[in-house]
């Protein structure tokens, strides 16, 4: 069996999230998260001939697999890198404006279910975790470098783990002895010591291994940059769609399109008139249960979409 047959990805919210996003036929549009391109291909399929797709993603197989689309399919402009990159690649391409930004966050079932990229504690691998595997720490050269503190404030901030720092001096005990943690089964069997109590059905490990890995490809950082960009490309009546799997995300993309579906008013010149909403809040959508029933891994998603005004001022 070959590895794109084995490590297969399952689209999550794809008839909604395209249905939200292709409101021209003929627009330039952002898919930021390419994965294995089910939601480009099915965007594709509703564009015309004129429109284009820029499609980024940090991981080598996916953007490899995006080349592929691009030589079938001449309207597809792959970019290896994050989706923080967006505004400069198309400045670069002389394009200021886009009629959707599309952003399927998290990490896709290939990557999880290869044992090779360390991303599950299902597998023993090496403890990787890196999106672009050809650039920056594994998760495994943070723990051999941080002091119990930083590594306590990771597991803590990106897993919400009440027992982070419990968990962080285990781990540097077990460095300062000789044995740093370097694979999945390592790391996963020194949380399941430090965890005293777990919710039924989950895994010790599960907070521990998010954690380390939304800090290893700075995942957090990399959206609320990416939403700024989004605002910065977005055409009036432009869409921003995007789909987040765990509550650190989607409170960032809930509290952006919140914050800029209001009129501010400057408080240093009280008489003068509002700054505008840049963007219109439409709706939140989840899977429906014949979704979550096929594909189990989509139980936890939330779709928000939101529109550019049609007032941009700050051009």
């Amino acid at each position: 069996m070959s590895a794109d047959k084995q490590w297969q990805h399952t689209t999550v919210l794809l008839a909604e999230a395209i249905d939200a996003i292709a409101t021209r036929a003929d627009g330039v549009y952002i898919d930021g998260t390419f994965g294995r391109g089910g939601h480009a291909r099915a965007l594709l399929a509703r564009l015309g001939a004129q429109a284009r797709l820029f499609v980024f993603d940090k991981d080598p197989e996916a953007i490899a697999e995006a080349h592929a689309l691009a030589a079938a399919d001449p309207r597809v402009t792959p970019v290896h890198a994050s989706f923080t990159a967006m505004t400069e690649a198309l400045a670069e391409r002389g394009i200021t404006q886009v009629q959707g930004v599309l952003l399927d966050l998290g990490v896709s079932s290939p990557q999880i279910d290869n044992p090779a990229r360390g991303f599950s504690f299902r597998f023993e691998a090496p403890l990787d975790m890196r999106m672009d595997t050809t650039r920056g720490e594994t998760a495994a050269d943070f723990l051999a470098r941080a002091d119990e503190r930083q590594i306590a404030e990771v597991i803590r901030d990106y897993g919400e783990e009440r027992f982070a720092v419990s968990i962080a001096k285990a781990l540097v005990a077990r460095r300062t002895g000789g044995s740093p943690v370097r694979t999945t089964s390592e790391l996963s069997q020194v949380v399941a010591r430090a965890v005293k109590t777990r919710e039924p059905g989950q895994d010790p490990a599960t907070r521990t291994f998010q954690a380390l890995r939304i800090f290893v490809n700075a995942e957090l950082e990399d959206l609320e940059q990416a939403l700024t960009g989004s605002l910065t490309l977005l055409a009036p009546a432009g869409r921003l769609v995007v789909i987040s799997f765990h509550s650190l995300e989607d409170r960032i993309v809930k509290t952006f399109i919140a914050r800029e579906s209001r009129a501010t008013v400057d408080r240093r010149a009280p008489f003068a008139e509002p700054k505008p909403m840049k963007l219109k809040a439409l709706g939140r959508i989840k899977p429906s249960e014949a979704e979550v029933a096929a594909n189990p891994r989509s139980r936890s998603a939330i779709l928000r979409i939101a529109e550019r005004t049609a007032e941009r001022t700050e051009a």
